[in-house]
């Protein structure tokens, strides 16, 4: 199976390109944020409490993502391959996903990792809000993403370094040119 991470900052472009490629690669996107806020749009339990946290720009704690993440793993039928969006957050999570492969007898073949500027993230989260009214999507949020993401999140590349398995993309460029680099790296891999 080919499981993919894509990876960047928020607003880097993630759901963009995993929508992009999960057609043309026959893999089962997986969006930790689709799925919190499936739970939260349900108004279960475990949406209420990780709607208290991405209302104030903050991540949601680890356990509620390997719940919610585990039961979609387990449900991905005939795809050839997964692509995790907004997983790993942190080290922690990076070193859980790499387990919960290991007991299905598999393991993330790359992490791409969309390298797009703080200036650029920002003004495409604020574009999205234009666009989509997500409540998240804010200025002063805004910020506190993109200082969350380097202070916790951005070590996950260092992880998959390690690893051998971190691919760099340009992220700057338009949509077409970011998914011709991303797909480049992927049919390296297929």
């Amino acid at each position: 199976m080919l499981n993919v991470v894509i990876f960047g900052g928020p607003g880097s472009g993630k759901g963009t390109q995993s929508a992009v490629i999960t057609e043309k690669y026959s893999l089962k996107h997986l969006s930790t944020g689709d799925l919190l806020r499936a739970e939260m749009a349900a108004g279960t339990e475990l949406g209420k409490i990780a709607k208290s946290y991405t209302d104030a720009g903050n991540l949601v704690p680890d356990e509620m993502i390997v719940r919610i993440l585990a039961k979609a793993m387990d449900g991905i039928g005939q795809a050839k391959g997964v692509i995790f969006d907004g997983f790993p957050r942190n080290v922690a999570q990076a070193a859980i996903l790499d387990e919960m492969l290991a007991q299905r007898g598999e393991k993330v073949s790359v992490l791409l990792d969309l390298v797009v500027p703080d200036e650029t993230l920002v003004e495409r989260m604020l574009f999205r809000a234009q666009i989509s009214g997500r409540a998240d999507d804010n200025p002063e949020t805004i910020k506190n993403r993109v200082k969350v993401y380097h202070q916790v999140t951005s070590p996950v590349v260092d992880y998959y370094v390690a690893k051998g398995v971190c691919v760099k993309i340009d992220g700057t460029g338009s949509i077409e040119e970011t998914s011709a680099l991303v797909e480049a790296a992927l049919d390296k891999l297929v």
